[in-house]
């Protein structure tokens, strides 16, 4: 298992409290939404890995925000009264 150091992914995101959010919407992308991690692996969890992406810029405040933004609309467009 990879060691990370919080403290690169805390100036990346800006404090350490919006930091524990974004990963943990992060980590639910990847391991309930099927989404494909952005790096390898490595037999990390998902926790790991969403800090990693961060840490790594990959991944970050804006980019998780546009995320629910289209699933929101994908929500929205949905017409229950067909079912």
């Amino acid at each position: 298992m990879a060691r990370i150091t919080i403290e690169k992914a805390i100036q990346k995101i800006g404090n350490r409290f919006d930091l524990v959010i974004i990963a943990a919407k992060r980590a639910r992308q990847i391991q309930i939404r099927g989404k494909i991690p952005l790096l390898p692996e490595k037999n990390d969890k998902t926790t790991i890995l969403a800090l990693r992406e961060i840490e790594q810029g990959l991944i970050n405040k804006k980019i998780i925000d546009n995320y629910e933004k289209n699933i929101d609309k994908k929500f929205q467009s949905i017409d229950l009264h067909n079912y």
